[in-house]
């Protein structure tokens, strides 16, 4: 599976892409040739920070999925648990019961991969009986169980850079570098997931944008994308965050101006998926870009006259 128009461009031509990894997922393989793949954010949730990203029963969580697929996702990211700034844990047995039957329903209705987002092994082993594609952990392997469990099903594999927990993470956040620190951090624990017997080629990192960050730290991962990956697939998800409204002042149901230039951001920095609200705009706004990317014309030096 790809994202945006399946032809390729010789490597350094143009209108290539910065080469970016492939994500095994097991089942399939997902490769970002030409733009990055976008991934729906569907959230069983009462309290997500966006409003229209919640779905109050499983029957709207469904039909909420199935619409972004058919808007041009590429795969969905099911989430039971807010991890806004200052939200509380709730129980995995509340997880697991809003989470599961959205799974379950889903999985019959499509093929298409489906990634859950849980920091809990216990919700993971389910979701992944059900027939999820990936943990999408912003904990990246916190419980001693996860790990394992993915090296185990041999799923995709997401490890979320953040500091502290969702409900203290923004208390005075503060980083030396916070390009190399959090480089250094992501390598450090997609090393260990490797340890404990996850492949490579499973592995996305995601810089946790606005996860234990100021403005100014957000702003800096977004320009240096390309510095944090060593190599990896990376996950970058930006979607109307609170950064976007501390430079404009918009409030989060008018923040997709804004979410629109993270992704040219994610685009340059050879990103492989980007988890958004909006999937159709999303998905407009990278195939335009990725097809001016590929109208690209050389430079022609003119001749030195003889």
């Amino acid at each position: 599976m790809t994202g945006g128009d399946p032809h390729r461009h010789p490597a350094g031509s143009p209108g290539a892409r910065r080469p970016t990894p492939r994500w095994d997922l097991g089942r399939l393989v997902l490769c970002a040739e030409t733009r990055p793949l976008v991934m729906g954010i569907l959230n069983v949730t009462p309290d997500s920070f966006y409003p229209p990203s919640r779905a109050s029963d499983p029957a709207a969580a469904v039909a909420a999925g199935l619409a972004m697929l058919a808007a041009g996702a590429d795969l969905l990211d099911l989430g039971a648990e807010s991890s806004r700034p200052g939200s509380r844990p709730v129980s995995a047995a509340e997880e697991q019961d809003r989470l599961m039957p959205v799974v379950t329903a889903l999985r019959r209705e499509t093929a298409r991969p489906l990634s859950v987002d849980t920091a809990r092994a216990e919700t993971a082993r389910l979701a992944l009986a059900a027939g999820a594609d990936a943990v999408n952990d912003i904990a990246a392997g916190r419980d001693p169980d996860m790990l394992p469990l993915v090296a185990e099903r041999r799923c995709g594999l997401v490890l979320m850079h953040m500091r502290g927990q969702p409900a203290n993470m923004q208390d005075s956040p503060r980083y030396a570098d916070v390009v190399a620190e959090v480089a250094a951090w992501l390598a450090g624990r997609a090393a260990a997931a490797e340890r404990a017997g996850v492949a490579a080629a499973k592995i996305l990192v995601d810089p946790g944008i606005g996860f234990g960050k100021r403005i100014e730290h957000n702003l800096a991962l977004l320009a240096n994308l390309d510095r944090l990956g060593n190599g990896r697939a990376l996950l970058v998800g930006a979607s109307r965050k609170s950064f976007i409204g501390d430079l404009t002042g918009a409030p989060v149901d008018a923040r997709l101006s804004g979410s629109l230039a993270a992704l040219a951001a994610a685009f340059a920095g050879g990103t492989t998926v980007v988890r958004v609200h909006d999937v159709a705009a999303s998905v407009q706004f990278l195939d335009v870009l990725a097809a001016l990317h590929a109208a690209r014309r050389p430079v022609v030096e003119p001749r030195a006259a003889t």
